[in-house]
């Protein structure tokens, strides 16, 4: 470890120092960035933020699509000591304000593309001093009549490119990540300095083994727990390059980025990658001759997309499981070690158990919450102080997810714990009963939540999407029914069976079951 621990002299600087500062590090639709380049860009970025009063430790939210902008304000924010606040740029003007309000942020970045719907929000927002406005294309952005605005171009050339990372422990806290907010306003998740290199040399370079030679391509965007180690933290610490895609990945969309860049390691998640089998353009790699390795998270892999991308695509999906709490991965499968259907093993560097509601290991396969421990913990929540009891004790995360662990050590997911269902006495996993649904050949995709029939009695409720239209919808869902109780039990089976065009997803992809359910 170098005597500062500020991320970004060990991200950013080693490789002005030791590697090759003219590599790409980043390349989006407009515009491609050197190591040289993000190091200068970063040190006017901070230089600039110094000069307007924006100090150490004070708060700037994140609004930006990826391209090289994000990296720019990413690091700039962290070399000047600024805790940036990367948020879904899908949120609601109600939750923006929520989090300007929330996190006291005294500034904020925002693509050009965004600001029209927020302008009100930020226009009201008395806290901010600075608003930086960046053009995906790096052109100059239109500004409103508003003093705080400034073009991120103009903000750069106001900068000394030579400012150096303020020093820092790596205890110190260097940037938050909003948790969903499935049940709630979201969640202010502090991070510390220490936390990005811990994923990149335990999940970077021992699942994905990441080389300088690669080439990461992420759907999940950066403002993400899981697309920020994909797109940021593991290609920069290997000296990688890193695919980045401001627009909404759609499976043409993503087809079209893997065949003009030729990824050697791909991202995704499992909605996507169930679109992506049903699009007709499939093949072997997906569109890159170079594509070695392929990752999911955000929500369980169903096993039977896994093994049909790997007859398709010739390359296996190595899901696991990491949470905005942990910033990254802690169990996973590995390239030598699949197990369809599982979560996989802890990521080395990460221990993990599952427990009862008094805090014992349950037997194998016997259900229970899922705890963690490892280098990348989060502090906290910002302002929660009994939510940050309940999820952190001590050295363990609790994650809130139902999990059995088999005796070989593996992992496989069955619910979020306020997901599981009791059916005739007995738990059932709306995961288990939506994998059943999938491995039908007319489903897409598939969610399972509760309902309660007409004694009061819950049992699942299905949510379909198929792969094409039905002609007799009614025979299908009796068709699917018996599918399900042949392949999981006959008490599982969803007893409503309703088709829809399309499921309510987060921005990462994400089904939003608490929408279904109050559905």
């Amino acid at each position: 470890m170098t005597s500062n621990e500020n991320a970004v002299d060990w991200f950013v600087d080693r490789h002005i120092r030791e590697g090759d500062p003219a590599a790409i590090a980043f390349e989006d639709p407009f515009r491609r960035l050197t190591r040289a380049g993000l190091a200068t860009a970063t040190g006017c970025f901070a230089g600039a933020l110094a000069a307007r009063g924006i100090g150490r430790e004070r708060r700037m939210v994140m609004l930006m699509l990826d391209t090289v902008d994000f990296p720019v304000v990413f690091w700039g924010a962290l070399r000047a000591g600024v805790i940036p606040v990367p948020v879904n740029t899908l949120l609601t003007p109600e939750t923006v304000q929520y989090v300007l309000e929330n996190s006291r942020a005294e500034a904020v970045a925002i693509s050009e593309p965004l600001v029209a719907a927020l302008l009100p929000v930020l226009q009201a927002a008395k806290g901010l001093r600075r608003i930086v406005v960046a053009r995906p294309d790096g052109g100059a952005p239109a500004l409103p009549d508003d003093p705080r605005f400034v073009a991120l171009n103009d903000l750069l050339a106001s900068g000394d490119p030579e400012t150096q990372a303020v020093a820092a422990p790596g205890d110190e806290t260097a940037f938050w990540l909003y948790s969903s907010g499935s049940t709630g306003m979201p969640k202010g998740v502090r991070h510390v300095h220490g936390s990005l290199r811990a994923t990149a040399e335990t999940y970077g370079a021992r699942v994905l083994k990441m080389g300088a030679d690669d080439t990461m391509f992420s759907i999940a965007k950066a403002f993400h727990a899981y697309g920020l180690g994909n797109s940021m933290t593991f290609p920069m610490a290997a000296g990688a390059r890193a695919i980045l895609l401001p627009d909404r990945p759609t499976p043409d969309a993503v087809l079209d980025t893997i065949a003009r860049c030729q990824p050697t390691i791909f991202g995704g998640v499992p909605t996507l990658y169930a679109a992506l089998l049903s699009n007709p353009r499939i093949g072997p790699g997906a569109g890159s001759a170079r594509l070695k390795r392929c990752i999911s998270a955000g929500e369980a892999l169903p096993e039977d997309v896994g093994r049909r991308w790997r007859s398709m695509v010739g390359v296996d999906i190595l899901d696991g499981i990491g949470s905005t709490e942990m910033l990254h991965i802690f169990i996973s499968n590995r390239d030598d070690d699949v197990r369809h259907g599982t979560s996989g093993k802890p990521v080395p560097g990460y221990e993990a158990h599952v427990v009862d509601e008094h805090d014992r290991p349950v037997p194998h396969g016997t259900q229970g919450e899922l705890i963690v421990r490892g280098p990348s913990a989060a502090e906290g929540y910002w302002n929660q102080r009994e939510k940050s009891r309940k999820t952190f004790r001590g050295e363990w995360t609790y994650t809130g997810d139902t999990y059995t662990r088999d005796a070989e050590g593996y992992f496989r997911f069955q619910g979020r714990a306020d997901e599981m269902l009791k059916v005739g006495g007995v738990w059932v996993s709306p995961f288990e009963v939506e994998e059943a649904l999938i491995s039908h050949p007319a489903v897409l995709e598939a969610a399972v939540v509760g309902k309660q029939d007409t004694d009061g009695l819950t049992k699942p409720r299905a949510f379909v999407v198929l792969n094409e239209a039905a002609a007799d919808p009614e025979a299908l869902a009796e068709d699917l029914k018996n599918h399900v109780k042949q392949k999981i039990g006959v008490w599982k089976y969803p007893r409503w069976i309703e088709f829809s065009d399309a499921l309510p997803k987060t921005a990462t992809g994400k089904i939003q079951r608490f929408r279904l359910r109050d559905a």
